[in-house]
């Protein structure tokens, strides 16, 4: 009975001690799975098929990688340009494409990106007369008036079908105002990874230092498309503008998407935004869906051909990219690089929880002075110094719990060697 109890007292104290310590963090196989990184992490983008040298775009020329069998780039008159995979971001090929060049109405799409969201379609707004003022000179209009109390709906289809700037004014007053619109499209820009922007007028009116890329352009539309809002206008091909109590029609004036003016429509075109202006001459980013494809094509100030050449551009640099498309290498991403750092992260944690190991993982360079992370060394093939610190103490609670039997043992010993001498 003492020596069952001298055993109970051991284990307890055993336990107490277990209770404090830490669990040694290597005590689990590294193929055990760790659910929390992966609830937190999510399912992984898929990887690349191959580096991408991101620094290539910004090159001039034209810039592509074709593989055996790849048709030719079409030899289009345009300043810039580019090609890119909506749903991947992969850049099949582009021209010149971080050259910073006037924008026209495609700022509209930025525009867009930034004020779409805050005000529902069916919210009613009557125009004041001083939302009106300061629109530029020729601009392009839909005829809003002051007075007329209009549906947030209605303001957008101006936007996007008559590229009104009118509009735009009456838009960007409800979101704080031309100058507060200004600030939040520029830092909208910045967070899509679009750093060749640089935002003076929000209705894309000529403006000293007002200016864009055809790659920006490409992250504009593409993020686009992935706001039904966004993409429900910028295809809608008319529509009804109220004026009181009647209405009028309104067409888009993206010829590829209407088919107008002899310009042919364009097979599964989605729209975007087409713009002109004296200083930024023709642009347009269109985006065309052919099977379980979808590409978005950026142009920027074609020089030959007349004020439709941007279209029939875009629509061989679309039917390229179809063509094209598996058999070409990406020469870019239209992702932002924190974004694509974070996924290739994100997809090294899963692969770990899942007893993988990311070989092709390039190294984390750790900051100066610190110690290289657990990312870093798992990544050149070493344990994390924690790691191996704690391997030797995976035995530890059993060395405690043999000890403290061994020592109640030996203090019923001594009780009962003094209880007889006594």
């Amino acid at each position: 009975m003492i020596v069952t109890s001298a055993v109970r007292h051991a284990a307890a104290g055993s336990a107490a001690l277990l209770f404090v310590l830490p669990v040694p963090a290597a005590a689990a196989s590294p193929a055990t799975p760790v659910p929390h990184v992966a609830a937190t992490v999510g399912e992984p983008t898929p990887p690349a098929r191959q580096y991408v040298d991101r620094a290539r775009l910004d090159r001039k020329g034209t810039q592509v990688e074709r593989l055996p069998g790849a048709p030719s780039v079409p030899p289009v008159s345009a300043l810039s340009w580019v090609v890119a995979d909506a749903s991947s971001g992969e850049v099949l090929a582009a021209r010149n494409a971080h050259r910073k060049l006037p924008p026209a109405s495609t700022l509209k799409a930025l525009f867009a990106l930034t004020a779409l969201p805050h005000h529902k379609p069916s919210e009613l707004h009557t125009v004041a007369d001083s939302e009106l003022t300061g629109i530029g000179a020729g601009s392009s209009l839909v005829g809003v008036k002051e007075g007329y109390t209009y549906k947030v709906s209605d303001l957008w289809n101006g936007v996007f079908l008559s590229s009104g700037n009118d509009a735009v004014h009456v838009l960007a007053e409800m979101n704080g105002g031309w100058e507060s619109m200004t600030r939040q499209m520029q830092e909208k820009a910045r967070s899509l990874g679009a750093e060749d922007t640089h935002v003076v007028s929000p209705d894309g009116y000529d403006a000293p230092g007002q200016v864009t890329s055809a790659y920006d352009l490409a992250v504009f539309g593409r993020t686009g498309l992935q706001d039904p809002a966004f993409a429900r206008y910028c295809s809608t091909r008319y529509a009804d503008f109220p004026a009181g109590s009647w209405s009028y029609g309104i067409a888009n004036t993206n010829r590829l998407l209407t088919g107008e003016d002899g310009v042919e429509r364009y097979p599964g075109i989605l729209g975007i935004k087409n713009g002109y202006t004296s200083n930024a001459g023709n642009t347009l980013i269109s985006a065309a869906r052919r099977g379980d494809r979808t590409l978005v094509v950026s142009v920027m100030n074609p020089q030959e051909g007349g004020g439709f050449a941007v279209y029939e551009e875009a629509r061989e640099l679309l039917d390229w990219g179809f063509e094209a498309a598996g058999r070409v290498q990406p020469v870019g991403s239209l992702a932002p690089a924190r974004v694509k750092a974070a996924a290739d992260a994100g997809t090294r944690a899963v692969s770990v929880t899942r007893g993988g190991h990311d070989t092709k993982a390039a190294p984390v360079a750790p900051r100066a002075g610190a110690e290289p992370g657990a990312e870093a060394l798992a990544a050149a093939g070493k344990k994390a110094p924690e790691a191996e610190a704690s391997n030797p103490s995976a035995g530890l609670p059993l060395a405690l719990v043999g000890s403290a039997c061994a020592a109640a043992l030996a203090l019923w010993g001594w009780r009962r060697r003094a209880a007889r001498q006594g």
